[in-house]
């Protein structure tokens, strides 16, 4: 059964970080999660209704960043943000800068602010 409620992919290697996610926004959105970025990417290829992805940036293998440059060749139409334990880095700026990302959230997440984020994108 389908319902309205929008779906995000939220790619993180830390388990808790992702149990946490799913666990907070589950009743707002269809949260889909994934331990990595080549993970993620399989399924957004799966999730067609995919409007949102937000990704951890350090992450073993491929980072953040590296995922969602992957990811918007193929998927231009969905929104996607970094969020991360640390400052902004160069990397993070050079991506806000380039419209490769929409936003960047600080860890510990921020549940507010995430979702006030994802409303005003998907209206």
């Amino acid at each position: 059964m389908m319902n309205d409620k929008p779906t995000i992919l939220y790619v993180d290697d830390e388990t808790i970080n992702l149990k946490l996610f799913a666990l907070n926004f589950k009743n707002k959105f269809n949260v889909i999660i994934a331990e990595s970025g080549l993970e993620g990417f399989d399924l957004l290829k799966k999730n067609s209704l995919t409007s949102v992805v937000i990704s951890d940036m350090k992450m073993p293998g491929m980072s953040g960043i590296d995922f969602i440059k992957l990811a918007k060749k193929d998927f231009p139409e969905i929104s996607y943000f970094i969020l991360t334990g640390f400052d902004i880095t160069e990397e993070i700026a050079d991506a806000l800068n380039e419209r490769l990302i929409h936003k960047y959230f600080r860890k510990p997440f921020n549940l507010k602010e995430i979702e006030s984020s994802i409303m005003e994108i998907i209206k």
